[in-house]
């Protein structure tokens, strides 16, 4: 896999002279900045990797949330490489002041728990901003459903943040058009495929609803999430719910100490799904969790649904 942060690491980033006052909105709040940060930390490795793509790096102290639950692949080890891990998984409080932050990236479940000791009330004070994970924006209120602009507005938020403004405009200019030339020459079935996302879980699954990113990202592919109606991002369901709505395809979350593998072989061997198309017909496909969140390869995994839905 080519690196896709190798170009990025040395490049210098040019600003424009003085920095006006920028305002961006995160979730319900306003947020305006004085200067870009230069003390960021970004939790989690989808968030991380917005950070990187835009050629941040040099702007950052560190990352958290990552090595907890997930792996880093070798892209993402070049992309952190000069970084330290400053929590496995959630930080506290104390360890975003005490890296001297003045910049936090996270989101509602990605970093920060609603009532939680880490949040942008409980940071403010110490001198650290947060901007918030569109996707993560529902569970605190409302907002439309999940689609790829949810992760286009967060790189276009980020560039104004830190002044890369130009980078950012490119790079989501460039993710519309691969996906629109995609999409040209898709060729799908009369009807969108049934997809049931499975991320863990065997008593209740945990899967993705109405505002998780893998709605918007099946549907691209010619797809239809079977918990579309789920007025959740990311939650549980009862398995009667998937037994009954037949997926003919099951995506599954690679990540955590449950293997991919694992995860076919419950539901393969599980006689309470033996009647599902997706089982029957062995129609699964794997998503690492950096590609079934909000980041820069959704629309490779985009396509890789899509092959999988359709064939090549």
């Amino acid at each position: 896999m080519k690196p896709i942060f190798h170009a990025l690491g040395a490049l210098t980033l040019m600003t424009t002279g003085a920095f006006a006052d920028t305002t961006v909105q995160s979730c319900d709040r306003t947020v305006t900045f004085s200067e870009p940060p230069k003390r960021a930390i970004s939790n989690d490795v989808n968030l991380t990797e917005m950070m990187l793509v835009l050629g941040l790096r040099d702007r950052m102290v560190g990352y958290t949330g990552i090595s907890g639950w997930k792996t880093l692949d070798e892209e993402m080890r070049e992309g952190v490489a000069e970084l330290p891990e400053l929590s496995a998984k959630y930080p506290t409080k104390e360890v975003l002041i005490g890296a001297d932050a003045d910049f936090f990236f996270a989101g509602w479940n990605y970093g920060m728990k609603v009532g939680g000791e880490v949040t942008p009330d409980t940071l403010a004070p110490f001198g650290i901003d947060v901007y918030e994970l569109t996707e993560s924006c529902i569970h605190i209120g409302e907002k439309p459903k999940v689609s790829m602009e949810d992760m286009y507005n967060d790189l276009l938020n980020l560039g104004k943040i830190f002044e890369v403004q130009g980078r950012a405009e490119d790079l989501v200019a460039g993710y519309k058009a691969e996906l629109a030339d995609f999409e040209k020459v898709l060729t799908t079935g009369n009807a969108p495929l049934r997809v049931f996302v499975y991320d863990s879980g065997e008593d209740t699954p945990f899967t993705a609803g109405r505002y998780a990113m893998p709605t918007a990202m099946i549907e691209a592919a010619g797809g239809k999430n079977i918990v579309d109606d789920l007025e959740k991002s990311w939650a549980t369901v009862g398995w009667e719910t998937v037994v009954e709505r037949n997926p003919e395809v099951i995506v599954i979350v690679n990540y955590g100490d449950v293997t991919a593998a694992q995860k076919r072989a419950f539901m393969m061997e599980n006689p309470a799904f033996a009647n599902l198309d997706a089982v029957k017909n062995d129609r699964f496909v794997v998503l690492e969790y950096v590609e079934a969140t909000p980041g820069p390869r959704n629309i490779k995994a985009i396509k890789k649904l899509a092959n999988a839905f359709w064939g090549e």
